[in-house]
């Protein structure tokens, strides 16, 4: 069966899609990637969507623009990446502009904006949309949703093998070992803090909007990270918590930059871009090794995707506080970094038609296993 998978993430770059054939069996699926096309925000989208993602207040006559906007880009990125058609079923994730996990009793929420039977009508197929609302319902974070289907991508090694997206914010997938004592074991992920939201919105200050993420690490590379602030943010509440835990803009977004910039008092920009590019990386290093203290469980392979796997500095950093771990990009394992949300997306779409679970009670603490997503047929 061909899927279209569809991703936009907490960069709010634009839209991943990714053409790809699914058959055998739900547990083991046999996949290809047929192809892959990435469908920029224009610029004033992307500022619109990252400003909602902040809180900014919107009336709600811009709400339905913007809705609308974010659809009909998803549509363009589907024309470019299936020009004839050759996908069944359309999994779209939607733009996140806010998220909720669960707190203090009161269950979880997320809004991934999406006008989604307008988007089956231009496209004339089913569109499977809304996967985080069934996680939701059952108590869960909603958040993250790929580990299952990395799992199913990737398969298995001798030792834990880790999966790292590097978007907006950063996520691990922990996939167990094909042998020994914790091959019984269960899929495990958790979203770790900040990857690129703080890096990004750090370009846009100091270039006054010219750059919005730093091409190549070029900044940060002529900067020095202030090693002791970097392990004062670690003692923050959220990067304590255990899994399951997630978050995105809402909590490391500009007000969170404002505060991080005024502690490091009067920084240049390349020492602030240094120190948090290095940030991002202490926030998986130390979610790592707490995982090993307190488990046991040590990665022996740790694989990048999403934009931050192209910023030399922060891979610098990963390989340097992640010992013990060979990192390398998803690539190697036969998705391509910035390809992968999107064929995840896909995969849910095929295990949604397949009436297979596609969360992880474990990662995201919901009650059981569901599956995921809302089905919505053309008009």
């Amino acid at each position: 069966m061909h899927c279209l998978g569809l991703m936009s993430g907490t960069s709010a770059d634009g839209v991943d899609a990714v053409l790809a054939r699914f058959e055998g069996t739900a547990q083991h699926p046999q996949w290809s990637l047929l192809h892959h096309h990435h469908q920029p925000y224009p610029a004033e989208l992307h500022q619109q969507v990252v400003a909602a993602g902040q809180g900014n207040p919107m009336s709600a006559s811009l709400w339905l623009d913007l809705a609308e906007a974010i659809t009909m880009v998803q549509a363009e990125a589907v024309q470019a990446c299936d020009p004839v058609g050759k996908a069944e079923v359309i999994g779209c994730h939607g733009q996140t502009v806010w998220h909720r996990p669960p707190a203090d009793g009161r269950r979880g929420a997320s809004w991934q904006m999406l006008q989604a039977p307008l988007l089956a009508h231009l496209l004339q197929r089913p569109v499977i949309h809304d996967f985080r609302a069934a996680d939701l319902a059952l108590g869960g974070q909603g958040a993250p949703l790929v580990p299952r289907a990395d799992a199913a991508l990737v398969g298995r090694t001798e030792g834990w093998r880790a999966l790292l997206n590097l978007g907006g914010i950063a996520n691990l997938t922990l996939i167990p070992p094909r042998s020994g004592a914790d091959r019984h074991a269960a899929v495990l992920g958790w979203d770790c803090g900040p990857a690129n939201s703080l890096i990004d919105l750090g370009m846009l200050r100091f270039t006054d909007g010219a750059q919005n993420f730093d091409k190549g690490g070029a900044m940060a590379a002529r900067g020095r990270a202030d090693e002791a602030w970097i392990q004062r943010w670690l003692q923050e509440e959220y990067f304590q918590l255990a899994p399951p835990k997630s978050t995105g803009r809402e909590c490391f977004g500009k007000e969170d930059l404002n505060r991080r910039l005024h502690q490091l008092d009067a920084a240049s920009a390349p020492d602030a871009m240094a120190t948090l590019t290095a940030f991002s990386a202490a926030v998986v290093a130390q979610d790592l090794e707490q995982l090993r203290q307190t488990s046991g469980i040590a990665p022996i392979e740790l694989f990048t995707a999403g934009g931050g796997s192209q910023n030399p500095m922060l891979i610098n950093e990963l390989r340097r506080r992640c010992r013990g771990a060979q990192v390398d990009e998803s690539s190697t394992l036969g998705v391509p970094a910035d390809a992968r949300e999107a064929l995840v997306f896909a995969l849910l779409a095929w295990w949604h038609e397949r009436n297979h679970p596609g969360n992880v009670p474990a990662v995201t603490g919901a009650s059981r296993e569901t599956v995921l997503g809302v089905r919505v047929n053309p008009a």
